[in-house]
């Protein structure tokens, strides 16, 4: 067996507890920030909220210093309070952070109450004489269901969780019963299993037996697929009516739910506004750009801790260990505090560098709010644009809102790639998605218009798109295919 040795040289950069802080910090959105500053305040007592516009001290210490160690010489046991703290006066910015106006919006979130969708349901069972084995299946299955009040699991799994979490043995030929019996709950549709299942109870519930109710049952129940690919001339001959008819049947159709549990969850949900970042208006041809000002509270070192720090740097008396630890207690609070301050500070400067650099990019847009006039941007413009690391723009744009004059946007919909026409013209590809969203709103709904149609539309205007870049970019703008666009 033998031994080799080698040297080899590996430059590493390491982040410190500061900038992993700051990292951190620059990702959250305006609630998130307050609810992490909420919870700093919290864990740490020397950071408070509120205005102090004295000067602070800067209490500091040498962290590398050890004063247990026990072979010392008695010169060296000499307690000394300026081996932990200095007198050096730090930028009142690090000591106090504030951000705010007297128009600042209330920072309470409406909540909404009332139940929720599943304990409406819960509700209902005691309206049916279930036995008490019954009755936990109907529990259980209720408990299944998803928001939007479908049952996506199969009933041999279930039978399978009642088995081994409840020791009830069933079968699915009983589930199946107790199912139907959830299907009559209110909202009508809930309990189904597929969009078809889901629309052909809502129907059996409507007491009329109209012509028209009749064959969208008809139409659902046994011509589903036809219906749903929009084969509308196939309906036709296969029920042989008319397409006036027809029009009356999807009309119906089209009043159903189809996530009837969303007609119940979404007056529980809780109700959250978006709370912009950023807030942009124009004046004159002047745009004005502010850091919304939620985005910090004003906070400030503790006076008490202050006060503490100066009892113990003014006492001549010898410290006994436990005033040491309670020392290295106080000054570590103290120094948590302070980054935690210059942290909020940084981000507060990071976050209008970076948007100041978009809207410089994107001014003629921000001017006039014509999306044909954003400019092709990626982060790594930005990033060059402020002299920072690309990871660091990304987290600025993560999750931020700006409020403009045209709307409320996520920042990340100013970015796009850039395409060239035929003159040679950098364009970006928002501008092209504008110009598709446009044409398809336009188009005859009795002929929609295909991917290559919409391709040559495109190409006669001056875009090089193929097709294949249409239907990415249709995809993108969550628009269905010609086929599914379709309507009588």
């Amino acid at each position: 067996m033998s031994l080799k040795q080698s040297l080899s040289f590996k430059l590493q950069q390491k982040l410190s507890p500061q900038q992993i802080q700051l990292m951190k910090l620059l990702q959250l959105p305006t609630i998130a920030l307050e609810q992490r500053i909420k919870e700093e305040m919290e864990s740490n007592p020397a950071l408070e909220e509120g205005n102090e516009n004295e000067a602070e001290e800067d209490f500091s210490y040498d962290q590398d210093d050890d004063y247990d160690r026990e072979e010392r010489t008695d010169a060296e046991k000499e307690f000394n309070f300026d081996d932990y703290i200095n007198d050096d006066e730090i930028p009142s910015y690090k000591l106090n952070t504030n951000n705010h106006s007297a128009d600042d919006e209330d920072r309470q979130m409406p909540l909404s109450g009332g139940v929720t969708f599943h304990e409406l349901l819960e509700a209902q069972l005691s309206l049916f004489d279930f036995d008490e084995e019954d009755y936990q299946i109907a529990y259980h299955i209720i408990g299944s269901l998803d928001e939007s009040g479908y049952l996506r699991r199969d009933l041999v799994s279930i039978v399978d969780d009642l088995a081994f979490t409840q020791n009830i043995i069933t079968d699915e030929s009983h589930l199946k019963q107790i199912l139907s019996i959830i299907q009559q709950f209110d909202p009508p549709g809930v309990g189904a299993r597929t969009l078809q299942e889901c629309l052909l109870l809502q129907l059996n519930r409507k007491k009329e037996h109209s012509l028209v109710i009749l064959n969208a049952r008809e139409i659902i129940k046994n011509h589903f697929e036809e219906f749903s690919k929009k084969h509308f001339d196939k309906i036709v001959e296969k029920l042989n009516i008319s397409e006036e008819d027809l029009k009356d049947v999807i009309e119906e159709i089209l009043k159903l739910n189809p996530k009837p549990g969303n007609s119940l969850s979404e007056t529980t949900k809780v109700i959250q506004h978006i709370i912009p970042d950023f807030i942009i208006n124009v004046y004159d041809g002047v745009i004005d750009l502010q850091l919304n000002s939620r985005n910090a509270p004003e906070l400030k070192i503790s006076k008490e801790y202050h006060e503490m720090m100066q009892t113990y740097r003014d006492s001549k008396d010898k410290p006994s260990k436990s005033q040491k630890d309670a020392l290295m207690f106080v000054k570590q609070k103290l120094d948590s505090a302070k980054w935690f301050i210059d942290a909020i500070k940084q981000r507060q400067d990071t976050l209008m560098l970076t948007m100041e650099a978009i809207v410089h990019r994107q001014k003629k847009y921000f001017l006039d709010g014509d999306e044909t006039n954003i400019t092709p941007m990626i982060l790594k413009d930005v990033a060059e644009d402020i002299n920072m690391d690309i990871s660091t723009v990304s987290r600025v744009v993560n999750s931020k809102y700006v409020q403009t004059p045209y709307g409320t946007f996520l920042l990340k919909t100013f970015f796009s790639e850039s395409l060239s026409t035929d003159s040679g013209e950098e364009v970006s590809s928002r501008e092209v998605k504008k110009i598709l969203q446009d044409a398809i709103e336009d188009e005859n709904k009795k002929r929609p218009l295909t991917d290559e149609k919409l391709s040559k539309l495109l190409n006669d205007k001056g875009y090089n798109i193929a097709r294949r870049t249409v239907a990415k970019y249709r995809e993108q703008l969550n628009i269905p295919v010609a086929r599914m666009r379709k309507e009588l």
